[in-house]
């Protein structure tokens, strides 16, 4: 009746997974977790690692290890043919070893390292295709007991329903990816980009904008460097009844006042001396369109007193030419500058802050939306992944916990730039602190929940706190509960609604 008892809890162990493996693709670490955690309990083992191949380097990574060192196991990373684990790998083979010191294959040197005395190990393959792609080993049986044929066959059991869920998920990440590279293409081909973002402060802001599309008024986007004041731009003109037509972008301090003239409003030949031929500026290229001014603030006054003449009249004329052209177009302006500063000291025209600053909206820098952050890092992930081929799964909890606290004086910019470094320089599957090579510069607590309504910084707050518990028990949801004094099911709801995950 015991054993019957004990086969019917594997066997619901079994369902209950193989239900989890067919609506859980997005969090697999978190699936895989519960795979190992399920082994470990019903093999009665003391420590379990789930160990997988780095296609590029051909290297083994622990990739899950449960136990009281579990977090220090992680560090280390195995051979082909290496260890028991390396030789089951290379072979595809399982193997029980129930007398490790009388076994030459036993890598002795990781167990002395992290100081886990190991007696007995239960190594099983997981397959895919009958290619081997990783390894499950159990540590130890309790009480000093061995494993025996009935604990390889259950192993091996889970090891497939690990295989099925890392093939699973390798699948659907392929497809999310394809999926997001020609959403990519279609964006880029227009010449527009992706709007990432899902934070409080952003989204009202983006509201804003929406709504300024449906007028013709011109709108002053305001906001440090690398926020994304050309993103909201094109939200703008998307949004707006221009959409079809044209979207012309002028980065005013690219061009040289000499230049700058010419290029917004085109010149007629013989102008100047290297006019051998009539050109169209921006301003007529953006006709019936929308045109993107990105810091203004730096256009010389001349070239303002132009500007303004087509805000009001819808009227110029190009250089050289005694002609008037007339155009409909919609300005849209930014400037990291403090604008009204720039006007009161004589650097900016009145008149024309006031023409332009009909509809202001403020972009807040990404220090006060870190809820952006997980889904930029994600995004820009895919994106040099995709670009470099590289199989890099995420990020370390601490390259996380780095990323979250720094102040990113360079906001979105600096933050893409930041992973596409670290992707170039990684040679690991998960990104660590000292790949992102960030100044150490973290966020004072005022700053953190600077802005906020108090929901949100409870939020953040728990988001945080939560987090670090869960890290602290190598994400092992009942121990983590248990120190929080909470119960296991309220800490599996916090995790969704806190969208709190281990990548």
């Amino acid at each position: 009746m015991l054993n019957f008892d004990i086969n019917r809890k594997k066997l619901e162990t079994l369902i209950e997974i193989n239900t989890l493996i067919n609506s859980n693709y997005d969090d697999i670490k978190v699936l895989l977790t519960q795979i190992i955690e399920s082994a470990t309990r019903l093999t009665e083992g003391a420590a379990s690692s789930l160990i997988l191949e780095n296609p590029e380097n051909k290297k083994l990574y622990f990739e899950i290890a449960l136990g009281e060192k579990g977090a220090d196991v992680k560090r280390f990373s195995l051979k082909s043919g290496e260890g028991i684990a390396g030789w089951v790998y290379e072979k595809n083979h399982s193997l029980i070893v129930n007398d490790t010191d009388m076994d030459n294959r036993f890598k002795s040197d990781i167990s002395e390292k992290i100081q886990f005395p190991t007696s007995s190990i239960l190594a099983v393959p997981m397959r895919v295709k009958d290619r081997c792609v990783g390894v499950i080993e159990i540590l130890n049986k309790k009480d000093g007991k061995n494993f025996n044929d009935e604990d390889l066959q259950w192993l091996e059991i889970f090891a497939t329903q690990a295989a099925i869920a890392i093939q699973n998920a390798r699948s659907f990440q392929k497809i999310k990816d394809e999926v997001s590279l020609l959403h990519d293409q279609i964006q880029t081909e227009h010449g527009y980009h992706t709007f990432i973002g899902k934070s409080k402060g952003l989204m009202e802001k983006l509201e804003i904008a929406k709504k300024a599309a449906g007028t013709d008024s011109s709108v002053l986007l305001l906001g440090e460097s690398g926020v994304g004041k050309e993103l909201f731009a094109e939200q703008i003109h998307l949004n707006s009844p221009r959409r079809d037509n044209a979207f012309i972008r002028v980065n005013c301090p690219a061009l040289s006042e000499s230049l700058l003239e010419s290029e917004l409003f085109g010149h007629v030949k013989g102008a100047y001396t290297d006019a051998i031929a009539n050109r169209r500026g921006r301003f007529e290229l953006a006709d019936s369109g929308t045109i993107f001014l990105d810091e203004i603030s730096d256009l010389p006054l001349s070239v303002q007193a132009k500007l303004l003449r087509v805000i009001q009249e819808k009227t110029f004329e190009p250089v050289g030419s005694s002609s008037s052209i007339k155009v409909d177009v919609r300005i849209i302006a930014a400037t990291n500058k403090d604008i009204e500063n720039e006007v009161k000291r004589g650097r900016f025209r009145s008149d024309l802050y006031y023409r332009l600053n009909v509809l202001p909206i403020y972009i807040p820098p990404l220090r006060e939306r870190t809820s952006d952050i997980p889904l930029l890092i994600d995004f820009f992930l895919t994106k040099f992944r995709r670009e470099t081929k590289k199989q890099i799964k995420g990020f370390t909890d601490e390259a996380i916990e780095m990323l979250l606290s720094y102040s990113w004086p360079g906001n979105v910019r600096e933050l893409e730039n930041a992973i596409e470094r670290a992707v170039v320089i990684c040679q690991t599957e998960y990104i660590t602190p000292q790949a992102l090579i960030l100044h150490n510069q973290a966020v004072p607590e005022e700053e953190r929940y600077r802005g906020k309504t108090l929901k949100d910084a409870i939020n953040l707050f728990k988001a945080h706190f939560v987090k670090k518990a869960l890290g602290k028990n190598n994400w092992n949801q009942t121990k983590t509960a248990g120190e929080l004094g909470i119960q296991r099911t309220y800490l599996s709801r916090l995790l969704k609604e806190l969208s709190i995950n281990k990548e």
